[in-house]
């Protein structure tokens, strides 16, 4: 693997790891893949800037630096940059450091061999290329998924709401590879399974971070996620049920996407009760901001829901960790169990082929209400978590359940853990004079897990 030092004038450095998940088909073979940008003077073919094979078989580089970097991909010269779908030109990649450690790319064309053809399904259509948002005075594209049997029936259909609309559908329009949804809902429906009308809201180009963040981060800025999350329930929901046949009601309707797409649904899903059920969160970028944690913990639960939090292991040192704070921190503000699905995938890396293959585990849980294995055990009504002056207990609620021991953690509403400790059942422990306010207790070992919400004077 090459490492590549980049000149920036900054004491502090961070590196990404670019892996190209996929390349056309009619690349060359044999031919190196190169990465020019503002990091090498734009050289197309500079041997130290070569990327090598990884243990998948996937091109890679890792490169070092600072601040933002643009970019491209080529094999060796200018007349063989990559292009887009349609063989076409493409803008500068971009990207900037320490907002993730591990970037996952699909090359969609050579300008020199030309590109490929629309990727989706007959029954998928832009509803509009420039749909106004007034929340935000921009316009944006719309794309819709509708059911096979749409045009053929008379039937309302459940809505599923998404992010990063081009890379829902169409490789053509993808700029890191598609979720083939078409394609899992279209095989469901052909199982005899009920699908959605799915809505894909593209995401806004230099504007996603911000849409997609309702709250701001010292090093990459956001903040219009509560316009963003405003347009979808105030201006595009509704002409939604006014010009498709809809089932409306809150029990019929989602909201799904990823990495910050996640984020912001997770945010729409909690803030909007009235309005959606269930709530797909992958790989979410709960690291912009400790606000999330403190966002779900005050909102808490309102209506009943479905919420489905899934991961993978490879896609950041932090993200199980940060999910599985999330998750105790709904615990703590009112959701039940049942309620809740956590799925952390061995080996999972953060990018669309991953969140493809999870796509239709985990719409037949939120809309389908089938059961699944992969939910840890909340033993929320066999252990009670109690303090009384500054002691937590814990009580055993069955005498024909024992244990010798369980792990203690403490978290803040921020997810930051201030105090761990064992203890056993009967027994109690004295928790730290400097801890005062609202903290989430989380009890686990081998055999369960629960948590409660505590207050410390």
């Amino acid at each position: 693997m090459l490492l590549l030092t980049l000149s920036f004038l900054s004491i502090q450095s961070a590196e990404v790891t670019m892996i190209i998940t996929s390349v056309p088909a009619n690349t060359p073979d044999g031919d190196q893949i190169y990465i020019a940008g503002n990091f090498n003077n734009w050289n197309p073919e500079n041997p130290d800037f070569i990327l090598h094979q990884n243990n998948n078989g996937q091109p890679q580089i890792v490169i070092e630096g600072t601040g933002i970097i643009e970019f491209k991909f080529t094999r060796g010269s200018w007349q063989s940059v990559e292009g887009s779908a349609t063989g076409g030109f493409l803008p500068n990649r971009k990207f900037t450091f320490g907002s993730t450690d591990t970037l996952y790319l699909a090359i969609q064309s050579w300008e020199d061999t030309g590109g490929q053809g629309s990727t989706a399904a007959s029954n998928v259509v832009v509803m509009s290329n420039s749909f106004f948002m007034p929340q935000l005075n921009r316009t944006r594209r719309i794309w819709l998924n509708l059911p096979p049997d749409y045009d053929s029936t008379t039937k309302h259909y459940p809505v599923l709401y998404m992010h990063d609309g081009q890379n829902l559908f169409d490789l053509y329009t993808s700029f890191s590879g598609e979720w083939e949804v078409d394609e899992s809902l279209n095989s469901l429906y052909d199982t005899g399974k009920q699908v959605p009308i799915v809505v894909g809201i593209d995401n806004g180009g230099e504007y996603r971070i911000a849409e997609y963040t309702p709250w701001t981060n010292p090093q990459h800025g956001g903040g219009e996620g509560d316009f963003y999350a405003r347009f979808i329930v105030e201006t595009l929901k509704p002409y939604i049920d006014e010009n498709y046949r809809t089932l409306p009601q809150r029990e019929h309707t989602g909201i799904m996407g990823s990495s910050l797409g996640g984020l912001i649904s997770h945010y729409i899903g909690l803030k909007y009760q009235d309005v959606f059920s269930m709530a797909g969160v992958f790989s979410p970028s709960f690291w912009f901001s400790d606000s999330s944690y403190i966002f779900s913990y005050e909102t808490g639960k309102n209506q009943p829901m479905r919420y489905y939090l899934m991961g993978g292991t490879s896609e950041s040192s932090s993200l199980v960790h940060q999910m599985n704070i999330m998750m105790d921190t709904l615990l703590a503000s009112g959701f039940s169990a049942e309620e809740l699905l956590l799925k952390v995938v061995p080996g999972g890396q953060h990018n669309e082929q991953f969140w493809r293959s999870q796509f239709t585990e985990a719409y037949k849980w939120l809309f389908l209400k089938e059961a699944s294995g992969i939910r840890e055990t909340e033993d929320q009504q066999l252990i009670n978590i109690r303090v009384s002056d500054r002691h937590l207990y814990i009580e055993i609620k069955e005498n024909n359940f024992s244990f010798d021991s369980i792990e203690l953690k403490l978290y803040a509403p921020n997810g930051q853990m201030v105090f761990i400790t064992k203890l056993n059942p009967g027994s109690s422990v004295y928790l730290p004079e400097n801890l005062h306010g609202v903290f989430i207790a989380v009890i686990y070992n081998d055999n369960l897990k629960a948590s409660k919400k505590i207050y410390l004077e």
